[in-house]
């Protein structure tokens, strides 16, 4: 059996075990994938053997097309051409995914076929519309995925999940055969769980513009509006990490985003989604979700002087923020403002939905491509980031993204401890606290006569307690400056840690600490300060 037919059943013995048919609309057959892997020939084939999940409103043939509603549902003949291409590359189609209905939502619960939970937390939205082929990639099942994205439906699944969605300059990848939302600004997306998986798989599929080389300015919102709890803090910090990792950091006025942001359905444009389905919810309004067919049928009303109107609006706020970024390599923007649980959206579907788009809903009326990004964890659920750029500007942020790179875990035990004095010097390049942490049970630590105090951390042969600690980690470039800076008689070595790891971390010459108080029947600096 070949690595490839391997990696097919891998997955569908992934699929049982995590037990989510929410994620699925059709999903073939593990033997005829199988015979399809069977018969592959790898040579030249860029995505050799790479599983696919795809939403189910992009035609697959074999597979009805049913845009998450099953009265909807036709059978193609043919692969939609962005599937197609993604066949000829060699990848592997395991069958199509659920989806908010007509991709009207971000939330992932608007579905006949269920709400679909998150990967993380299923007590939590898995963000719609694209969800579950988000929630496919997260869970391990698929290694790619396509999804659509009008309003942000292939990055706000992407930021609550914790994986990369790139959303491409529109027009890049084709949409033909692709049940409309916005026909005029209707993106395909892709999911993957590395921005160089995502990245590579755009290069397969279309012709992206060469990416850029050098130092980048980064564009972040002089406001950023109200955001969930932890939530500005997870984004100053990762503002920090791409600061630290070499890109240079200004604040700009993004307000022409949010102000086209409020257009896109609270303006006339959400008439083009009655157009691709309207009458079809209104000969079929009990065999669609009640919150979509709403939002879908009162755009019919909607006058032709206001379309008209907004036009005009936006071509002022788009020159505006073209303006902007011509200053800039890049915006960076949490990719959404809260991550709600299943119950809250069902308690007020509307509202809470709308403000997942504040930063979402204007990029594809711009014009622009954007690529979401995680960015940690706030409360043990995912957080993501987001990168706009310019037009075709695709493949540079892709390369601003992996500036953030690689991470190196530090143990800090005294000033640069949360709440003290010198922290700053780790967040302001780019630190982040992981967890509270022990060292093994052979250091002593003593209270050293320096300003701002310290302690010194010396490992004995014996005699030796455990000490109270965190482990943070830095962007490489963030490290190497941290450690260029450390003064004697302190350095970085490795600390053992209580589970037996050993961890780049403080410690002290030992002739430092001749005549300092030794505190550490205290277990550590802050029971010391008491």
């Amino acid at each position: 059996m070949t690595p490839v037919e391997e990696r097919v059943r891998a997955a569908y013995r992934r699929i049982e075990q995590v037990d989510r048919p929410e994620i699925w609309i059709d999903l073939r057959p593990e033997a005829e994938v199988l015979a399809e892997a069977a018969a592959l020939d790898g040579r030249g084939l860029p995505l050799y053997g790479k599983l696919v999940a795809v939403k189910g409103n992009i035609d697959v043939a074999g597979l009805p097309t049913t845009a998450g509603c099953p009265a909807y549902a036709y059978q193609p003949e043919v692969d939609a051409p962005v599937v197609a291409r993604l066949r000829a590359a060699g990848a592997l189609v395991l069958g199509t995914t659920n989806l908010d209905q007509f991709a009207t939502g971000l939330v992932g619960t608007r579905s006949p076929y269920g709400a679909v939970r998150n990967a993380v937390d299923p007590a939590y939205v898995s963000g719609g519309s694209s969800s579950g082929s988000a929630v496919a990639v997260a869970l391990g099942i698929a290694d790619l995925a396509l999804g659509t994205d009008t309003a942000g439906s292939g990055r706000v699944p992407a930021a609550f999940n914790g994986i990369t969605g790139l959303k491409p300059t529109p027009g890049l990848l084709p949409t033909e055969g692709v049940v409309p939302a916005c026909a005029s600004i209707d993106c395909v997306s892709l999911f993957a769980r590395t921005v160089e998986e995502a990245s590579f798989a755009l290069t397969c599929l279309a012709e992206p513009a060469q990416v850029h080389t050098g130092r980048f300015r980064l564009g972040v919102p002089a406001e950023l509006g109200p955001l969930a709890a932890g939530w500005a803090e997870a984004f100053e910090t990762a503002v920090a990490e791409y600061a630290a990792a070499g890109a240079e950091v200004t604040t700009v006025d993004t307000t022409p985003f949010l102000e086209a942001a409020e257009l896109l359905y609270g303006g006339a444009f959400v008439a083009e989604r009655y157009t691709a389905v309207g009458e079809f919810l209104d000969a079929h309004p009990a065999d669609c979700d009640p919150v979509v067919h709403g939002i879908i049928t009162t755009a019919r009303d909607i006058r032709a002087h206001r379309l008209f109107a907004d036009q005009a609006t936006l071509a002022g706020l788009r020159a505006e923020a073209l303006a902007t970024l011509a200053g800039v390599d890049a915006l960076l923007f949490p990719t959404t403002t809260e991550h709600p649980t299943i119950a809250e959206v069902a308690a007020d579907p509307v509202a809470v939905n709308a403000r997942l788009g504040r930063f979402t809903n204007s990029t594809n009326l711009f014009g622009l491509p954007a690529l979401a990004v995680p960015a940690g964890t706030v409360a043990g659920r995912p957080f993501g980031v987001m990168l706009i750029g310019a037009p075709h500007d695709d493949l540079k942020l892709a390369a601003l993204a992996g500036l953030r790179g690689e991470r190196v875990p530090i143990v800090v035990v005294g000033a640069h401890l949360r709440g003290q004095p010198l922290n700053h010097e780790l967040t302001s390049r780019g630190g982040r606290f992981v967890s509270p942490v022990s060292t093994a049970g052979s250091y002593r630590l003593f209270a050293l006569d320096t300003v701002p105090p310290k302690p010194g951390l010396v490992r004995v042969a014996s005699g030796g307690v455990a000490i109270a600690a965190e482990l943070w980690d830095l962007p490489v470039r963030g490290f190497g400056e941290f450690v260029s800076r450390i003064p004697a008689p302190l350095a970085i070595g490795k600390v053992e840690l209580a589970d037996g790891s050993r961890v780049s971390g403080f410690l002290c010459e030992p002739a430092a600490t001749e005549g300092a108080e030794d505190i550490s029947a205290k277990g550590g600096w802050l029971a010391h300060l008491g």
